[in-house]
């Protein structure tokens, strides 16, 4: 197998690995994929609060989103280390964002925009490693290796958006 380093964005890579996690701690794969997007979500609005990207909610905003969440009754779903309100839907469980449920479909087609002809080599990658370990050690570790893992961008606002290498032999080495 050639040596695999590709070109890409950290959201998209913390969207797939959050997946791979959530599956391999039991979700089913439409839940897994929504519950990765909204961990990639929370995610980037912490980062972006911190670096003045993003301004602090008012306190009426931050009202009106509490109110939508308190009528959709979300429950929360641990996972890399961040609560993912989710809510019931017909079709499962489904990570949500105000209060309305995440679709699986967009975050495929998200994953597929991005990682293009790469997506099946990272996933199988990210795979391997979430099967080298126990779902309850996972649980524990899976931020940690995503740190380990994840493209290298340039600190600050500089880094927000900016692409950086994805080493797939890296992550597999991490399964060994």
């Amino acid at each position: 197998m050639a040596t695999k380093k590709i070109k890409i964005n950290r959201a998209p890579v913390l969207t797939l690995w959050a997946a791979v996690v959530a599956k391999r701690l039991g979700y089913d794969e439409e839940t897994a994929l929504t519950l990765g997007k909204a961990v990639a979500g929370l995610n980037a609005q912490s980062k972006g609060k911190k670096l003045g990207i993003y301004e602090e909610k008012s306190e009426e905003e931050k009202k009106e989103d509490k109110k939508k969440e308190r009528s959709a009754k979300p429950e929360f779903v641990e996972l890399l280390g961040r609560g993912v309100p989710a809510v019931k839907t017909p079709q499962g469980l489904r990570a949500a964002l105000k209060g309305e449920p995440i679709h699986a479909e967009s975050v495929q087609t998200y994953l597929e925009q991005k990682f293009k002809d790469d997506l099946d080599d990272t996933r199988k990658a990210m795979e391997k490693l979430a099967k080298a370990f126990t779902p309850k050690q996972l649980e524990s570790k899976a931020y940690d290796l995503y740190e380990k893992f994840r493209p290298k961008i340039p600190e600050g606002v500089k880094g927000w958006g900016a692409k950086g290498e994805l080493d797939l032999d890296y992550i597999r080495s991490l399964a060994e």
